[in-house]
C-alpha cells in the first residue's frame, strides 16, 4: 500500500496472511504485459543467505514462476526467520539442484561503458525483503 500498488501479483501457494488486499493471483498465468502492468509482486523464497544478503527462489509454493519476479518493477519477498542460513554452503545443502534456482542479491542494475548506473534492466528496480518470525 505504501508503494501505491493496488493490484500486486502473488503466486499460488503464498500464505494467506501475506496476500495483500486487491492482489491478483498468477493462476492462470498472466501474460508478460499483465505482469509488467501490475507493477509489483509479493513472494516467499526457498532460502535466504545472511552473509551475502541473497534470497534464492526455486519456483516452489509461494514463489511462482521466474517471470513473476523479473517483469514487475517491484518485488517484495517475505522470508521466514527459519529459512535464513549463514552462508552459501548451508544454502546449497538445503536446495534441490534439479529445481530452477534464481539467486537474487539486490535490485537489478547495470552500468554502461561510461559507468552510468541503470536499474531495472534485468528484473525489478526495487527489491524489499521482510523477515517474518
Amino acid at each position: 500500500a505504501a508503494r501505491g500498488l493496488t493490484r500486486p501479483v502473488v503466486p499460488d501457494g503464498l500464505p494467506a496472511e501475506w496476500v495483500p488486499q486487491g492482489a491478483v493471483t498468477d493462476d492462470p498465468a498472466l501474460s508478460d504485459a499483465e505482469l509488467e502492468a501490475a507493477g509489483g509482486v509479493v513472494t516467499g523464497c526457498a532460502v535466504a543467505i545472511a552473509e551475502t544478503g541473497t534470497i534464492v527462489l526455486d519456483t516452489g509454493p509461494g514463489q511462482g514462476r521466474r517471470a513473476l519476479t523479473l517483469l514487475p518493477d517491484y518485488h517484495l519477498c517475505v522470508v521466514r526467520a527459519e529459512q535464513i542460513v549463514a552462508g552459501v554452503p548451508q544454502a546449497l545443502a538445503v536446495l534441490d539442484p534439479a529445481r530452477p534456482l534464481t539467486w537474487i542479491s539486490g535490485p537489478s542494475a547495470t552500468s554502461d561503458i561510461e559507468l552510468n548506473r541503470v536499474e531495472g534492466v534485468h528484473g525489478p528496480r526495487t527489491l524489499e525483503v521482510v523477515i517474518a518470525r
